[in-house]
């Protein structure tokens, strides 16, 4: 396959606010940034120029040390907060810095529906009540070709689905995002098909790695980080693990996540990391580990985390399910 990439250019200037007037334009100014990593031309301090780190939030209190971390030294709470993806605030990877004062955390509620024997509305407080939080040292690896590594303030998203009981026809997990233009200035220009969707298979929700995140470095996490709840699955691509969850549905069919609807050539429904498969247009080898400016380190399988998940998928093709 001949993987053509363009020059190298600040990555600050290629999404230009045009791009948000039809959907298939904001797809390919997507990908363009992606394609600035794949030439290893990231420059965080260029994309975060002028850019103030987001104000520290509440201490989250009774916070325990994980034995699931890794040993890697976690990325800055300045580069965490200031070089995101959250495309309801923006494309470039600094507007949602800048535009996510918007969002409104609080109160906050999550729908639980489908197959499961207690559905209901819950308040964000009831969820946390009786969780133990811990702090959770997680590789985030984007499909860009960029990561980071991230203390996280979390607790096992199994917690809450044997809350929920769900019934056996549940076999996957959908996670559906908040939608709304008036606190999501990007969103109101249409681009993706919002509100944005992922889902789990149920093994995969219930694997202890798997959280519900609600806190970063020890406090309540900034908006443009998927505050006030957002799951995140550390083998998967870090666009499978949705921010600001708004709702949780167990259902028996496999769901059609937002980036399958937009690019189904592109973006499949297991995105476990996976150095051996390329995206279509550049190589998943190698990336940018986030302050770098070249990729500088070698992708590992299910991103560090194959001992602890290799076996859920065994048997599989996992070229085809990608």
């Amino acid at each position: 396959m001949l993987i053509k990439r363009p020059p190298d250019i600040r990555s600050s200037e290629i999404t230009d606010k045009t791009v948000y007037v039809n959907r298939r334009a904001f797809i390919r100014a997507a990908a363009i940034t992606a394609g600035a990593a794949a030439t290893g031309c990231l420059n965080m301090g260029a994309l975060a120029e002028g850019e103030q780190p987001a104000p520290h939030g509440r201490k989250l209190d009774n916070v325990k040390s994980s034995p699931l971390s890794t040993t890697e030294k976690p990325n800055t709470w300045d580069q965490i907060t200031t070089y995101n993806n959250y495309y309801e605030f923006g494309t470039r990877k600094n507007q949602p810095s800048q535009l996510a004062h918007t969002l409104k955390t609080e109160p906050w509620t999550v729908a639980v529906e489908g197959d499961c024997n207690k559905p209901a509305v819950y308040h964000l407080e009831d969820i946390l009540k009786g969780q133990t939080l811990e702090d959770r040292i997680y590789r985030h690896r984007c499909v860009e070709g960029w990561s980071m590594v991230i203390p996280w303030v979390g607790f096992s998203l199994s917690d809450f689905i044997k809350k929920c009981e769900p019934t056996s026809k549940a076999k996957y997990v959908e996670f559906i995002t908040l939608y709304d233009p008036k606190q999501m200035p990007a969103a109101r220009y249409g681009g993706l098909d919002w509100p944005y969707l992922e889902g789990l298979r149920m093994d995969e929700a219930m694997h202890p790695l798997t959280i519900l995140a609600v806190g970063l470095y020890g406090e309540v996490p900034p908006n443009q980080n998927g505050a006030p709840l957002r799951l995140h699955v550390p083998w998967k691509y870090g666009f499978k693990s949705g921010k600001s969850i708004v709702k949780i549905r167990f259902v028996e069919r496999q769901p059609l996540n937002t980036w399958q609807r937009s690019a189904p050539e592109e973006y499949g429904f297991y995105s476990n990391v996976n150095p051996t498969v390329d995206h279509p247009r550049w190589s998943q080898a190698v990336e940018v580990r986030l302050p770098g400016f070249y990729k500088n380190t070698k992708t590992l399988m299910f991103n560090g985390y194959g001992d602890q998940v290799a076996g859920m998928y065994a048997g599989m093709d996992l070229r085809k399910n990608y």
